[in-house]
Order: C-alpha cells, then structure tokens, then sequence
C-alpha cells in the first residue's frame, strides 16, 4: 500500500512538473508564431527601427526596450540602498521585538495591487514631482533634468518602481544573511571586528551571490510590471535622455494598444514585444535563481562542514 502510495505520488508530482514546463513552452510558442508576420515583414529592422506608425505599417521596438531598460534600471538605483539596509537591520542590528512586525509590514507592501501604486502614483507622487521636486532638478541644468516639469515620466516611473521592488530584493537578501555561518561573525569577533566590520566582511562579502540573485530577481519585475507604469510614464514611444520626460515600456504599450490594434501587422508587433519580454524577464529571472541556489548551497555545505 506504501509503495503503490508513493509511486502515484510521484507520478502526480511528475506531471505537475511537467505541466509548468510545457505552459511556459506554450506561451512561447504561442507569441512566437502570433509575431512571425511582422518579423517576416521587417526582419531584424524591428529591433533597431525607433519609429512606431500603427496606420503607416512601420514599427519599431527601440523606444519600448529603452523606455523599459531605463525605468528598471532607475528603479534599482533607488531601491537597491533601502532595500540592503532594512536586510541588514532586520539580520544584525533589530532587536528581536521588533524584527518580526517589521519584515510583516515590509513584504506586505509586496501583496498590495499595481493599480493602487499607480493611483497613488497619479494622486500624489506625480503632482509632488511637477510642484516641488523636478523644478529643482531642471535648475542644475544637466541633460539628465531637462524639459517642463510634467510630473509623469520616467522619474516617477522609476519611483513607482523602485517601492515595489524593495520588498523583493529585502525579503531575499534578508534569507541570504540569514544563511549565512554564525561561525563567519564569530571569527571576526574574535579578531577584534567592529560590527560594521563584521558586516561588510563576514555578511556581505560572503553573500555577493545571494544579493546579486535579490537584485536580478527585483530586476525582473520592474521589467515587467504594468498597470503601476503605465499611468505614470506617460506613453509616449520616444528616445530622450531627460528623466522627466514621458515615455514608453514594453509592458505599458502591450497595456495600452493590445484592445485597439488596428491590424493584423500591429497584432503581430505587439506580440512581438511580448516575446521580447518573455525572452528577458525569463533570461533574468532564471540568472536569478542560479545565484541565490548557489550562494544557498554554499551556505549549506559550510554548516554541514
């Protein structure tokens, strides 16, 4: 009865794997062959051409892949400090009263909707940024702050983002501390360590690859976030240095232009683009998880030794 218990559950256990494997081969698939007409149509040029032209039939994914690279890339500028410092403090320096409500209220910023961020966003973020913020960003007169202060745009964009992903890249840089050997703080105790020491030597150091894998795996979700960005960037499909400007990602046109595509071409681009994401956000994610494997490994095979 045992053996007949766990051969079925393997079985099941076998096809559930199996399933989430073939679900994302079918996406793939899937968006592959839906954008195949504009490939054939445009070749490699989709990916170099900056235009986008729905009614003149030319599109070109340039300013969606920079509008979604720059936003994630600000977004990690801001949140990779704060969210290094609340692991440290919840790891090496929170009295233990206080560290369970405080990694709580943390992670529970990750379960509150995109859309709430984005009207947050709207409300208040947005008219702060154009009343008191970029106004004096433009008088350092640097190409970074140029233009009128609209309040959406990429700045804002990048703020949104940079919230949602904190408690992502925290939460997984506060179980990579975690993982790390007592042993490793004890020895440097003994050798006379300050506690900043201890965690810049014994911590941080011997967690490059966990933080790293926190950081691509924050990385892949601000790549793909949607309805947050889309109602603070503005949407507009163009190339421009100046953080203050509107501007365009992948997934917000995808938001934006799937319900009113005009033709069969422009179906085709937008899916496209969705395969465009899909290749990224699986390529960093799946680095992601290597990293924080490997720095969890490590961690094991120190506390068996």
């Amino acid at each position: 009865m045992s053996a007949n218990t766990d051969r079925t559950f393997e079985r099941i256990s076998l096809v559930c794997a199996i399933g989430v494997v073939a679900v994302v081969f079918l996406i793939g698939s899937v968006l592959l062959w839906e954008s195949s007409p504009v490939f054939q149509k445009l070749g490699w040029r989709l990916l170099t051409n900056s235009q986008w032209d729905p009614v003149g039939e030319e599109f070109g994914l340039v300013p969606f892949i920079y509008g979604t690279l720059v936003s994630a890339l600000l977004a990690l500028l801001f949140a990779i400090p704060f969210s290094l410092g609340i692991a440290i403090f919840l790891t090496e320096l929170s009295p233990d009263w206080l560290r369970g409500p405080t990694a709580f209220l943390i992670e529970l910023l990750a379960a509150i909707p995109s859309v709430i961020y984005g009207l947050w966003g709207i409300f208040y973020l947005a008219p702060w940024l154009r009343q008191s913020v970029e106004p004096l960003l433009i008088q350092l007169n640097l190409p970074l702050f140029r233009g009128p202060a609209y309040g959406i745009g990429m700045l804002a964009a990048g703020i949104i983002l940079a919230i949602m992903i904190i408690p992502i890249i925290a939460s997984i840089a506060r179980d990579v501390f975690q993982a790390v050997p007592m042993h490793q703080r004890e020895a440097a105790l003994a050798l006379g360590a300050t506690r900043w020491e201890v965690t810049r030597l014994a911590v941080l150091k011997y967690s490059e690859s966990g933080i790293l894998g926190a950081i691509f795996l924050g990385l892949g979700r601000a790549l793909g976030e949607t309805m947050a960005v889309t109602m603070v960037i503005g949407n507009r499909p163009e190339i421009s240095l100046s953080l203050l400007a509107p501007s365009h990602t992948m997934a917000s046109v995808l938001a934006n232009e799937f319900a009113e595509a005009s033709g069969a071409l422009h179906l085709s681009a937008l899916a496209a683009i969705g395969i465009s994401l899909f290749v990224i956000t699986f390529l960093t994610n799946a680095a992601a998880r290597f990293l924080v494997w490997k720095v969890s490994g490590v961690a094991v095979a120190g506390r068996r030794e």
